[in-house]
C-alpha cells in the first residue's frame, strides 16, 4: 500500500504531482492548500485526508481539521501543519507525524516514531526543492521516496 503525502500547494497543483500520485491508496495534504480545487483534484485519485495549514483562512478552509489521526493499513497516523505545534507525545499512539509548514523534505525517526515532512509541492520557494513524498507501507522499516517535481535549471 503506497500513501501519497503533500504540502504547502499554497493554491497550485502541479500536473507532476497528480502524477507522482496516481496509484496511491490515501492522499495526506498537511495543510497550506491555498484553494478548495486542490482537494477536489486529489480526491479524483484517492481517499484525501487534510488539515488546515496557516494560510487556509477562507471560509471554505474553516471546516478543515487543525489536526487529524488516521489509520492507513499498518500504520497509525497524525497530521499536524506546524511540527512546532504537536502538543501530545505521539510515541504512545502513533507510527508517523506528517507536518508541512517549512517547506523542507526530511524524515526522521525519534523514539520509534516516523516525523514525515514532504516538503512544499506548491509555488518554489527560495532554493528549496518542490517535492512531495510517497510512503510504500508494504513492509517496515517502511520505505519513503522524495518526489522532486520541479528541477532548477
Amino acid at each position: 500500500m503506497v500513501l501519497g503525502v503533500i504540502s504547502d500547494t499554497h493554491g497550485l497543483l502541479r500536473a507532476e504531482a497528480l502524477a507522482a500520485l496516481a496509484g496511491c491508496k490515501f492522499i495526506l495534504h498537511a495543510g497550506d492548500i491555498g484553494a478548495p480545487e486542490i482537494l477536489d483534484q486529489l480526491r479524483t485519485i484517492a481517499p484525501v485526508f487534510a488539515v488546515r495549514g496557516n494560510i487556509d483562512t477562507a471560509p471554505w478552509a474553516m471546516s478543515l481539521p487543525e489536526t487529524v489521526a488516521v489509520t492507513a493499513g499498518p500504520a497509525s497516523i497524525y497530521m499536524l501543519h506546524d511540527l512546532h505545534a504537536l502538543d501530545l507525545d505521539p510515541a504512545a499512539r502513533f507510527d508517523m507525524v506528517v507536518s508541512g509548514h517549512s517547506h523542507k523534505p526530511s524524515q526522521v525517526e525519534r523514539g520509534g516514531v516516523l516525523y514525515l515532512n514532504p516538503g512544499s509541492a506548491g509555488p518554489r520557494r527560495f532554493l528549496l526543492p518542490v517535492s512531495l513524498a510517497l510512503v510504500d507501507l508494504a513492509e517496515r522499516p517502511w520505505k519513503i521516496e522524495f518526489v522532486r517535481l520541479f528541477e532548477t535549471r
